[in-house]
């Protein structure tokens, strides 16, 4: 007979504990916190100039002697690497509202009602204190959560947490994600090129038709998403990260056979390969069973949907990769600020005390409230006490509030300023929410 145990290659001795890490939930938050480091280590240290200076090399192509899509590579980063974000957050939200938590209205109801109010409160706070001016149009700033770094904080506390918070959060942060493009798309997209934005739109349009005729080829939506979609969007003004979210929707969520049919295959395959040579001691396999594996590969992509394939094989990209370089490019900020220059505007103490109180105000109250009216009851496992470390988490407002910040400001005062509320708020609301969530659970036995 074949043998039964593998003796693990030197390579895969190596890999293995790599593996290991990137399964776990924390170590997205994990290695976006060691980037932020980083960032913030090159910006203040002798390095600050070069660090600055290769972010502002210009990428672009030439033809016939004319250049195309010529852009810094800290451009790239923001609008090219991040659509990639924006794509993944995109198949997110469909799979939520397709098969997830906000697929039943009454369970929808308390994170949607609890992302409103983190959106809204902050908003509201910054612009009382930022009310006109050019500083006026960083509201946005301080409406959204971090999702990694939230649920990286949160599952740091392992089995303390019940799982009904750790579903409450993720729901809330991904319509928290869906308001934070919506901003975009609305408040910070100018000089509209209506002949691109239509081209795109059509584009947009033979997707969703390739999704109803039964196309499931990833490679078809893969051409028309990026070399259609978000090419003609990135032209016409409106941010190319929303092309990237409108693009997600179109993905098929759908099967071509259901899992009792799937089961029922895999079963017989199975048992014909066992028979097959059953006593064979080559390492070497038949003709005939590489056909039934190849059966088994066809069958496993019949019984899975486009959306969660995608999603499932970027995620890890998108999480170890795509972040990562965002953060280097974006937090790096220099420590070395006059307070009275930090403080020479509201912006700042607008974005901190948005994430911090208004987050925290938003997600609390309106839950609350929603609650005390019964119009939905508590989850599972769910108090005051607790729902309030989930406010304080929510007010991790990292690579999205980053993101809004380049769009918001091109002064690089004002973007510091943010940049600085951004770190204090993410820091103090994440250290208070883990020791809030700690103390007020305990272990599951």
């Amino acid at each position: 007979m074949k043998n039964q145990h593998t003796k693990k290659t030197p390579i895969e001795k190596i890999v293995s504990p790599i593996q290991s890490f990137i399964k776990q939930e924390k170590a997205g938050g994990i290695v976006l916190g060691i980037s932020v480091i980083v960032a913030l280590f090159l910006a203040n240290s002798s390095f600050a100039d070069e660090y600055h200076h290769i972010l502002e090399h210009k990428l672009g192509f030439q033809w016939d002697g004319a250049t195309y899509f010529e852009y810094n590579l800290h451009h790239w980063i923001n609008d090219g690497l991040m659509a990639v974000f924006f794509f993944v957050v995109g198949l997110e939200l469909k799979r939520e509202i397709v098969a997830g938590e906000l697929s039943n209205p009454r369970k929808a109801l308390l994170p949607i009602a609890a992302a409103l109010g983190g959106m809204a409160v902050p908003a509201a706070i910054y612009l009382f204190l930022n009310p006109v001016g050019e500083v006026h149009s960083g509201w946005g700033i301080p409406m959204a959560t971090d999702i990694a770094f939230a649920l990286g904080v949160l599952y740091l506390l392992g089995n303390k947490i019940p799982l009904t918070l750790k579903v409450f959060l993720t729901a809330l942060a991904i319509v928290d994600d869906l308001g934070a493009v919506l901003v975009i798309a609305f408040f910070y997209t100018s000089d509209i090129s209506t002949g691109f934005l239509i081209a795109g739109v059509l584009i947009l349009l033979a997707m969703y038709i390739g999704n109803k005729m039964g196309v499931r080829s990833v490679l078809f939506y893969a051409i028309l998403g990026i070399g259609g979609v978000w090419t003609t969007f990135l032209l016409s003004g409106v941010h190319a990260t929303i092309a990237a979210v409108l693009a997600a929707f179109t993905i098929p969520a759908d099967v071509k056979i259901g899992e009792k049919l799937f089961s029922d295959k895999i079963q017989k395959y199975l048992e014909k390969f066992r028979n097959i040579d059953p006593d064979s001691s080559k390492p070497t396999l038949t003709n005939e069973q590489l056909h039934i594996l190849e059966e088994i590969k066809e069958s496993t992509v019949a019984v899975t949907p486009p959306l969660q394939r995608l999603e499932h094989a970027m995620h890890p990209m998108v999480t170890f990769i795509i972040i990562p370089i965002f953060a280097l490019a974006n937090a790096g900020v220099s420590l070395n600020i006059d307070m009275e220059h930090l403080f020479s505007t509201n912006v700042a103490i607008g974005v901190a005390l948005g994430l911090l109180i208004g987050k925290v105000v938003g997600v609390v109250g309106f839950t609350w409230l929603l609650v005390k009216l019964k119009v939905a009851p508590f989850p599972e496992g769910m108090n005051l006490r607790n729902l309030f470390g989930l406010g304080l988490l929510a007010s991790i407002g990292f690579t999205m509030s980053l993101f809004v910040t380049s769009l918001a400001f091109s002064h690089e005062e004002y973007q510091t300023q943010a940049k600085i509320g951004i770190f204090a708020a993410s820091l103090v609301g994440g250290i208070a929410g883990y020791i809030v969530l700690n103390k007020s659970s305990k272990p599951k036995k």
